[in-house]
């Protein structure tokens, strides 16, 4: 094959024609917990770069080092702009980021969600993401007070139940 048709260019390996990670255009805000997480991550991905770059060919790990410094530039970009929130930036007794609020449904079934940052939400671990509609209708509610949650699949009033404070720190 021709030269013409590699997409080498002199001494370099292959490209990643991959788009970048698409990055949130709203606030990083991030409880202390993500922050430490993000960066654990970022620690741990230049570990795995560093022995993909040292594997006996380098060009068979060229696809995995990409990917890899993908989500490297992804989260650089994310602990940039983060905003760390201490969960004692807001009234106690008021349910805001970083807290973990108990609420009770229509058919009086209790749950527990703490509301994180975009990249620590883990809605099957009870982390939601502070922009979900379960997070808005829950911001600034205190024990006592009822809320609507909008949902595709029918509104649904909810009673809160109680706010823990503390479950924002790391």
């Amino acid at each position: 094959m021709s030269r013409a048709f590699v997409k080498e260019a002199d001494g370099e390996t292959a490209g990643d024609d991959a788009p970048e990670l698409p990055v949130s255009t709203l606030p990083n805000r991030v409880t202390p917990r993500g922050l430490a997480m993000l960066r654990a991550e970022l620690q741990g991905l230049g570990e795995r770069r560093r022995a993909s770059l040292g594997a006996a060919d380098p060009l068979a790990h060229r696809p995995e080092v990409s990917a890899i410094e993908r989500r490297m530039r992804y989260l650089g970009k994310r602990i940039d702009s983060a905003i760390v929130e201490p969960p004692r930036g807001r009234p106690p007794d008021r349910v805001g980021f970083g807290t973990t609020v108990t609420v009770a449904g229509e058919d009086g079934g209790e749950w527990s969600v703490t509301i994180v940052g975009e990249d620590e939400a883990d809605p099957a671990a009870g982390r939601i993401s502070w922009v979900s509609p379960l997070a808005r209708a829950l911001m600034g509610s205190a024990v006592g007070d009822e809320v609507l949650w909008r949902r595709p699949k029918g509104d649904a009033s909810l009673e809160v139940v109680a706010i823990d404070d503390e479950s924002g720190k790391a």
